[in-house]
């Protein structure tokens, strides 16, 4: 081969090589970048399907209710009867329940298994609910 077909063939080489890095560290990066978007305008899916964020609330019971993360003094005090019920849990949110209790605390337990804690308006634990969806079931204790 000639030298300068040589040196064609190499430039042509690195190019594309240059081409095809910078190409995919682009899209790299804005699917690294679309990976921790903190929006919260994702709309919440009947039924809690895909788009649906639990951590910002929002379900949508069968009766059209949506729950609402709980703050404040609400918060705490249905976080301490969560916490008293479900010792060494880490509780997930708290929130107001569309179905039954007036608030509910979803937890996961010491073990990994997830449950929900459903509180009335008197701070007390009604029942604890196997799973992360907290409707009853053979999964339901009573309190």
């Amino acid at each position: 081969m000639q030298p300068i077909r040589k040196a064609a063939v190499g430039a042509v080489l690195v190019g594309a090589t240059l081409t095809g890095g910078a190409i995919g560290g682009a899209l790299i990066n804005g699917s690294a970048t679309a990976q921790t978007s903190t929006s919260s305008t994702v709309p919440a899916a009947p039924g809690g399907g895909a788009g649906f964020d639990p951590t910002q609330g929002g379900h949508v019971g069968a009766n059209g209710q949506k729950e609402v993360l709980l703050t404040g003094d609400t918060a705490d005090k249905v976080r301490a009867a969560a916490q008293a019920a479900v010792p060494g849990g880490t509780i997930q949110r708290v929130e107001t329940d569309a179905e039954g209790s007036p608030y509910e605390a979803h937890m996961t337990k010491s073990d990994g298994t997830p449950v929900t804690v459903k509180v009335d308006s008197n701070y007390k634990v009604t029942s604890i609910d196997n799973g992360p969806g907290g409707r009853g079931g053979p999964g339901q204790q009573q309190a």
